[in-house]
């Protein structure tokens, strides 16, 4: 387009060039002084123009007649000026354009290049600054792409002594960029999900940035292997802290609660900030990561969907013990779903149990089924709590918990609260220091 408007100037001027040529040949005059000169039939004009020139006196104006041959000739010259210029100016512009776009293309393809290729031959040290300058700075939308052998390198060819947990998708390895910088490896499992599933967590981490969500500090596609570097949980997932070999022992009634407001939060910003709302659809204690001050952290986005997606074209997922029940049975998706998960790891947090307790090898006991009917029981409640923590807390706090527990697991989605309204129930019961609003005396 740019070419043609170039082009359109410059053909004008030629055609107003070749007009101006045309229409400024001479004309044959014929001025008299007293008497009118008439030209013969017969004679020709070569004769009549010597005869004329002859006879005519000093200051009388000459008779010229030009001839056309004369005028063809000069139309021809025209002709071939004007066509002569065009195509110099044609060939000179054509030349400008593709100069021009081979020079534009180079510096896109090299930007391009420059924006999805991981720089070669980097040392762990930018690599560190780049995830520090994306720590500091928090932006949406900024992810660094990682080359597969500073991973490796970082995490010791991803040695069984750099191994932090084993989940269902893969394994978690420590990683160490310098003295100072840790970082997690999350190495994906390949399987039939394992694509959609890693695109999903990308997507959604890259988009999400939220105290009490984990942050994706990278990744990498190395052949058919991917793999998610996070930031560093120095305490692992509370499924490790509460039924690991710890067995709970680091967990104090305070903290426990601090956990679940933080998970509480996650989830209010998922459902009440996110445009459209989001679900998580896998809320467990082992996607909740706990840092050195045991801030709690959501992890894992790999299932999470929005509820404006159309449910039947989402596969069922998540895991039994924490999956809601009309979710599991008629496949109907919203947050109500995240709540009774939410409502299982308190359960958890509460009790001190799995939400599946093996009774042997082939039959399984729920947690919901097995508290449900001693949660409303004053009695029997202080009897079931985590002796870890048993006759730690204000006996009041503790049946407020259970209270909204059983609201949260509650059969009927519309019966349970939503999650806003839990944190608001919750936040009262942790103390300020911890980021609640309790004041200890």
């Amino acid at each position: 387009m740019n070419l043609l408007r170039l082009l359109f100037p410059m053909w004008a001027c030629s055609f107003s060039l070749f007009s101006l040529l045309i229409h400024a040949r001479p004309q044959s005059t014929v001025p008299f002084t007293s008497a009118s000169v008439l030209l013969s039939d017969q004679e020709p004009i070569s004769q009549f123009s010597s005869q004329m020139e002859a006879v005519s006196p000093a200051g009388v104006a000459v008779v010229r007649v030009v001839h056309h041959q004369d005028l063809n000739k000069r139309i021809l010259i025209a002709l071939i000026v004007a066509s002569t210029l065009l195509a110099g100016i044609l060939l000179f512009l054509s030349c400008f354009w593709i100069c021009r776009q081979k020079i534009l293309n180079n510096s896109n393809g090299k930007s391009k290049q420059k924006n999805l290729e991981p720089t070669k031959a980097l040392s762990l040290s930018p690599i560190v600054d780049r995830f520090n300058s994306l720590w500091m700075a928090g932006k949406k939308g900024s992810v660094a792409v990682i080359e597969y052998r500073l991973l490796e390198a970082a995490t010791n060819g991803f040695g069984e002594s750099n191994v932090l947990g084993e989940g269902g998708r893969g394994r978690v390895y420590k990683a160490r960029f310098d003295d100072k910088f840790l970082a997690a490896v999350k190495k994906l499992d390949n399987g039939v999900d394992a694509e959609r599933e890693f695109e999903n967590e990308v997507d959604w981490l890259v988009k999400i940035r939220h105290q009490n969500i984990v942050s994706l500090l990278g990744y990498c596609i190395h052949d058919e292997t991917k793999l998610l570097v996070y930031e560093m949980m120095q305490n692992g997932s509370l499924e490790s802290q509460l039924h690991g070999p710890s067995q709970g022992s680091a967990l104090t009634w305070h903290l426990r609660m601090k956990i679940a407001i933080d998970v509480a939060r996650a989830l209010e910003y998922l459902h009440e900030n996110c445009n459209p709302p989001v679900v998580h659809r896998d809320i467990k204690s082992s996607n909740i990561l706990l840092d050195s001050n045991f801030n709690a952290k959501l992890s894992d986005f790999g299932l999470a969907v929005t509820t404006g997606s159309q449910n039947k074209n989402v596969k069922l997922s998540g895991t039994l013990g924490y999956v809601a029940p009309e979710y599991l049975l008629e496949g109907k998706l919203t947050d109500k779903s995240d709540v009774y998960a939410f409502g299982v790891v308190l359960l958890e947090l509460l009790i001190g149990k799995k939400p599946l307790e093996k009774m042997s090898p082939t039959q399984h006991q729920s947690l919901v089924t097995w508290v449900m009917p001693q949660l409303t029981d004053r009695l029997k409640l202080p009897k079931l709590v985590d002796p870890v923590i048993k006759d730690t807390m204000d006996l009041k706090h503790l049946y407020q918990v259970a209270a909204v527990a059983v609201l949260c697991i509650q059969p009927e989605p519309s019966y349970r609260p939503l999650i806003t309204d839990v944190l608001h129930s919750l936040i009262p019961l942790v103390p300020i220091e911890l980021g609640g609003s309790l004041r200890l005396t």
